[in-house]
């Protein structure tokens, strides 16, 4: 497999499009066959500023991920979108397709589009995004996106893996605050008014920003930008406000990115194999005992916790 590894490696770090869907595969099975291919793409990830997306369903975030893609292809520059959709809970499939709402992405060699199941990480992101956000950083994409659905765990993983955090929003969904949940607006570095076109969008903007500066008491407060993507009004604004934000992120920054994602990595991993030994109906005797303990008061949650994922490690 080395010297495979080895040709694959070339050929993603080239942008080869065939390498690069090969090793994303491979980054989602997470196999022994990416941990050599990792190896060999190591020096090439240099902690590439990663865009998160998020919101409600509705507010039109795949249609303002595809105008972002038309401005930047029109600049030549190279873009990746990671599209985090909710997984069947019978399939573990991903529901919704992003990749047919991304125009821009059809037959552009310049961008790549990968739909990601959240394969049980129920409203949030799985593993796997951080692993493909390392082949796409390998690769020398410009631009590397991660859109998620705004619900359950999915703000915290995005503050978790994204460096900038784009939270949007739209008119008529009912009140503008309540769309947009406290945990959002609580990590969101811009927040967008999506469907500006529409009626009330400037009284969704204004609740916005109000809410925002009651969270921001010393005035450092994110911005509020309205946008059409259908119109690709004010994507220009935002597109100048993230890259003011980037040129805030010092290069040193970079080192921090990858460190936070490699953490967010092991506590994913942990928290897999206890659901896992948690969710086995035929738990071995030495579990069952642990349980029994915890159950009887004799021992604590977290030192219960810790004995199941000494059992899940053991060999």
């Amino acid at each position: 497999m080395r010297s495979d590894a080895k040709l694959l490696g070339a050929g993603v770090i080239a942008g080869e499009r065939v390498a690069l869907s090969k090793a994303l595969s491979l980054a989602e099975q997470d196999g022994s066959d990416y941990q050599v291919l990792r190896k060999e793409l190591t020096d090439h990830i240099v902690g590439r500023i990663v865009l998160g997306v998020t919101g409600p369903p509705g507010v039109g975030k795949s249609s303002l991920v595809n105008a972002l893609l038309q401005e930047w292809r029109q600049d030549g520059r190279r873009v990746a979108v990671i599209a985090v959709d909710p997984s069947s809970p019978i399939s573990g499939g991903a529901l919704l397709g992003d990749r047919v709402r991304m125009s821009a992405a059809l037959d552009d060699a310049g961008v790549y589009v990968r739909s990601l199941s959240s394969s049980g990480h129920v409203g949030g992101l799985a593993p796997a995004a951080v692993r493909l956000i390392d082949v796409f950083d390998a690769a020398g994409c410009d631009h590397i996106l991660l859109e998620t659905v705004g619900a359950g765990q999915s703000e915290i993983d995005i503050a978790a893996v994204a460096d900038i955090k784009i939270a949007v929003s739209a008119p008529g969904l009912g009140d503008g605050i309540q769309a947009m949940k406290s945990g959002l607006l609580e990590i969101a570095d811009v927040l967008v008014v999506n469907k500006s076109d529409q009626p009330g969008a400037d009284a969704t903007a204004e609740q916005l920003r109000n809410a925002v500066a009651l969270r921001s008491p010393d005035g450092n407060e994110a911005p509020v930008i309205l946008t059409s993507a259908s119109r690709r009004d004010g994507i220009g604004v935002l597109i100048d406000q993230l890259s003011r934000i980037a040129c805030c992120l010092s290069q040193e920054d970079a080192l921090h990115r990858q460190h936070r994602r490699a953490l967010y990595l092991i506590e994913q991993v942990a928290k897999d194999l206890l659901r896992n030994c948690c969710s086995n109906a035929d738990l071995t005797a030495e579990n069952k005992a642990i349980v029994t303990s915890l159950a009887a008061g004799e021992i604590e949650p977290r030192d219960a916790a810790h004995r199941f994922l000494q059992q899940a490690l053991e060999p």
